[in-house]
């Protein structure tokens, strides 16, 4: 049976010229060892304009910092955004775990979501440079944001974080990261967080799904480029082993009681849909607080979409949880 033979929901009308765009024509994004050097540097895909046109305009001021790594490794930055506006009191923070398969991005990819709660003093954002896979495979990807994490909670006074209303967010491998890290916090008795924002979260390294097999060949990110990053992360072989740590892939998890209240979705379209949906309702058999949101429709990041009407109803249920979780 090839690709195309495969029942599965489609894209939303709305979404598929723009995934078309993205994909240049190509029916997926094809991830080999061999593409991944261009793709980081952007040569196949759409790049962010840099960071200062982002913020022009904005009332958002923005720093690096360097801050201790986990013991033993080397020091990781940390982007800081803040409101420039005076008199806005503690902040709810918000610590940010970029996307990018475990093996692409940066600190500054997906922070622009919260820059209207940073301008508006509500929030400030901690965005972490974490190392990436292949070149530092499991556990420094989630020590890292781990050890940003720490440090975060350390200096909330100074970033003007109140410190009882911190969260961790992130999407796609970040989101895998945010879960992962959220479990390392309650395990080692870190920071105690509010919330974890999950979007369309890279959870499950096994491809087991149904929607690990729907989405084969098409989409932004599919399953043959699942199993690239996965495996980069863990190293081949990762899917038969029942060693890999919870930490890397939150799907491992047996235990997820005593986690902070989550916001999950995914897209109907999209390789990580099924994975999102168990692992809510495993969050909710363990007697804890998930909101899920599966768009019809969405393909993987369909969020860049942003005109579109599920990419705008996606936003607003994320800043829905936001203001509720964040007490905004």
């Amino acid at each position: 049976m090839t690709d195309t033979d495969v029942a599965r929901p489609p894209f939303d009308p709305e979404l598929e010229p723009v995934l078309a765009e993205v994909l240049g024509g190509r029916p997926h994004l094809d991830l080999t060892a061999e593409t991944l050097a261009a793709l980081r540097s952007g040569g196949d895909v759409i790049l962010m304009p840099p960071i200062e046109e982002r913020l022009a305009g904005r009332a958002i001021a923005y720093e690096d910092r360097t801050v201790p790594g986990p013991a033993g490794a080397p020091e990781i930055t940390v982007a800081i955004f803040r409101t420039t506006r005076t008199g806005t009191g503690p902040a709810a923070g918000i610590y940010h775990t970029h996307g990018g398969g475990m093996i692409m991005g940066d600190r500054l990819m997906g922070v622009d979501g919260f820059f209207d709660l940073v301008e508006a003093g509500e929030a400030v954002v901690v965005s972490v440079e974490y190392r990436l896979a292949p070149e530092h495979p499991d556990p420094a990807p989630v020590e890292d944001c781990y050890a940003g994490l720490c440090w975060t909670a350390d200096h909330a006074d100074e970033l003007g974080i109140d410190l009882d209303r911190l969260i961790i967010a992130g999407g796609s491998a970040g989101g895998g990261l945010a879960a992962g890290t959220a479990l390392l916090a309650r395990d080692r008795n870190g920071p105690r967080l509010a919330g974890q924002l999950l979007i369309c979260p890279m959870l499950d390294d096994r491809n087991i799904t149904v929607s690990s097999h729907q989405y084969d060949g098409v989409g932004l990110w599919d399953r043959q480029n699942n199993l690239f990053g996965w495996s980069a992360l863990l190293g081949d072989g990762h899917r038969d082993r029942d060693d890999i740590s919870p930490y890397a892939a939150p799907a491992r998890a047996t235990d997820l009681a005593g986690l902070p209240p989550a916001f999950i979705d995914a897209g109907s379209a999209e390789v990580f849909r099924d994975e999102a949906v168990d692992y809510a309702s495993r969050l909710w058999a363990a007697g804890g607080q998930a909101e899920l949101h599966i768009w019809a429709g969405g393909f993987h990041g369909f969020s860049m979409a942003a005109q579109a009407g599920v990419a705008v109803a996606a936003a607003a249920a994320v800043n829905s949880w936001l203001r509720r979780v964040l007490r905004l």
